[in-house]
């Protein structure tokens, strides 16, 4: 997963450079970074994005400590001071010179009386993204031998530098202008500095592969001068990219250990989370004792606010009840520091004297056999109209209103629960998003909103509507579900109509053939001309309804047709001589001028 912070001028550039860059650890004041960072027992930071190459620095360097004082620090160039007094050896004015190592607006800006917004006096100057694998991996990596833990920290790696990649080419927006009203996408790329930690806070060392993400809110505008991120783009955009990394973390791990995944439900009625199958789940409690406080006090949050608003709390609610809950029971930091060899040797003594070696040193075995059997089980395939209905679904239910990123977050927890580990096509999730965009749902209000359009999900003539319009208000039943309920309804109509679409696709005698609309490239919302309304594109479901109905209809039409016709003939010119009887009786009787093959169907949903 990925949670985020702010990093603002005071508190917490001195978090940064206290805790962050050395794992968390007790850096003395006055001790040089690379000296706490070795006590620590942490490898340096390194550089990445691909804004570097504007600032002269390259990916994989080494984040020396006055460059992080500099740009993540104060919001100048990593490479001020070498600046600052060529500047001053060429006449130029101490201010001037310092002017110009700044990137964008300087900080001192802020903090004048004269800013209009008291909250703009305290600017951002970094976000701190923190990757966390799932817990299964955390073990994996801790008690495995040495090549699993290569290889896992390889794929997180992997998993970060994609997730970081996609939101620097797809999310990252830079502003300019009064209230920031001018946006557009930036012109190279983010400036991030990546920090690793081995364990968690906890007063007791438990393993917690992790990395600090440390983005600069620094970035160059389509112009070429320096600005600010649109910071309100990014964090509206961190659970996309949450899914995102568990998505390709899990292919990853899968591609390159064979092990797969199944969900596991932490909390009953609430969102399952991927875990890795055949390890132990016994293991996951000893790894986890900080989740459990934070669960323990959570419980206690939960109940008070039922008590205070009269009904559970929401997915925004209780995210803001979890990070509360978090800072409530966060430990102290440790004195203690050990390199990840002892630390590994340590917690490898502490699994083995709680649950047994054959359960410690089995892990990779068992989670072999494990895949083995989930993989014959699942099986990878991913129906882009059964995905759209289950991602519109679910989202509707747990937002009411939304936006196209909810959608996208969605739709990649549908592919990491259809996959299990599975590589997926590139694009797959944005497919899926458009299908749903296009075929269920509807503009509301201003903006970008839009809602589940509940007339294409299901038509009013079906026994759909009566069951999934209460449920979508029903309170005493946990939002999610509720929503996996009403997922599972919509996608078993849609299976409904494709069989009654493969049954009726047979010609009949005197059949009017219609073929099925096929969605395979949904169009976007139209605009009608006359009055600018948007009109939603057909869908899938409906269109199969529709083509029934007017194949019963055209069917019984001509039946009539010719019955009165041949009533007609009969009264003018009386009964028509019988033919010869043939050798051999025909096996099927044919409409003139119609070629029939048995077996054959047309039509068909796509």
């Amino acid at each position: 997963m990925i949670s985020k912070s702010e990093v603002r001028p005071g508190a917490g550039v001195r978090y940064l450079f206290r805790g962050v860059m050395v794992g968390d650890g007790h850096r003395t004041a006055g001790m040089p970074l690379r000296a706490a960072q070795d006590e620590a027992g942490v490898p340096p930071g390194v550089w990445k994005g691909g804004g570097l190459a504007a600032l002269g620095l390259t990916a994989g360097d080494v984040v020396s400590e006055r460059q992080a004082e500099l740009l993540l620090g104060e919001g100048r160039h990593p490479d001020a001071d070498r600046i600052e007094r060529e500047l001053l050896a060429a006449g130029q004015s101490p201010a001037r010179a310092r002017r110009a190592t700044v990137l964008g607006r300087p900080i001192e800006h802020n903090r004048s009386p004269k800013t209009e917004k008291a909250k703009e006096r305290t600017p951002w100057l970094a976000m701190d993204l923190v990757f966390r694998a799932p817990s299964t991996a955390h073990i994996a990596w801790a008690l495995g031998d040495d090549e699993t833990r290569v290889v896992l920290e390889l794929c997180q790696d992997i998993a970060r530098d994609k997730t970081l990649a996609w939101l620097e080419e797809s999310v990252a927006h830079i502003r300019w202008g009064s209230g920031g009203k001018h946006r557009k996408p930036i012109r190279d790329g983010l400036i991030v500095a990546v920090f690793r930690h081995y364990e968690s806070r906890a007063a007791e060392s438990k393993p917690l592969l992790h990395d600090h993400a440390v983005v600069s809110i620094r970035a160059r505008r389509p112009d070429g001068t320096w600005g600010n991120l649109s910071a309100d783009t990014m964090l509206a955009n961190i659970v996309a990219a949450d899914c995102l990394y568990t998505l390709l973390f899990m292919q990853e791990v899968s591609a390159r250990l064979g092990w797969a995944w199944e969900p596991r439900e932490v909390t009953p009625g609430r969102r399952p989370v991927m875990e890795i199958a055949g390890i132990d789940q016994r293991l996951i409690g000893w790894q986890s004792t900080r989740r459990q406080q934070i669960e323990d006090a959570l419980s206690v949050l939960t109940d008070t606010y039922e008590e205070r608003q009269g009904h559970p709390p929401g997915e925004k609610a209780g995210y803001a009840l979890a990070c509360q809950a978090a800072d409530q029971t966060r430990p102290p930091k440790r004195t203690e520091l050990l390199s990840l060899t002892e630390l590994r040797k340590r917690w490898r003594a502490s699994a083995i004297r709680a649950y047994g070696a054959d359960i410690v040193d089995r892990l990779a075995e068992l989670a072999r056999a494990a895949a083995a059997a989930v993989w014959a089980r699942v099986r990878p395939v991913v129906d882009i109209a059964l995905a759209a209905v289950d991602t519109v679904a679910v989202v509707y239910v747990m937002r009411g209103a939304f936006a196209r990123h909810h959608l996208l977050a969605e739709a990649r927890r549908h592919l990491a629960y259809a996959l299990r580990g599975r590589p997926h096509q590139p694009g797959l999730d944005e497919r899926i998003v458009q299908a749903a965009v296009d075929d269920h749902t509807r503009p509301v209000g201003r903006g970008r909103r839009m809602t589940a359009d509940l007339r294409a999900l299901y038509p009013s003539d079906t026994e759909d509507q009566a069951v999934l319009r209460p449920l979508t208000r029903k309170r005493s039943a946990p939002q999610y579900e509720r929503a996996r309920f009403a997922a599972g309804a919509l996608a078993a109509r849609v299976r409904a109509a494709r069989r009654a679409e493969r049954l009726g696709s047979r010609r009949l005698p005197y059949a009017v053939a219609v073929p099925a609309a096929s969605r395979s490239h949904p169009g976007p919302f139209r605009t009608d001309r006359k009055d600018g309304r948007l009109l939603e594109a057909e869908t899938g479901v409906a269109t199969v309804e529709q083509t029934r109905q007017t194949m019963e209809a055209a069917a019984a039409k001509v039946a009539a047709t010719v019955q009165d016709s041949k009533r007609a003939r009969a009264l003018a010119h009386g009964p028509r001589p019988q033919s010869a009887p043939a050798t051999t009786p025909p096996p099927h009787t044919q409409q003139p001028g119609t070629q029939h093959t048995p077996g054959r169907s047309s039509g068909g949903v796509t």
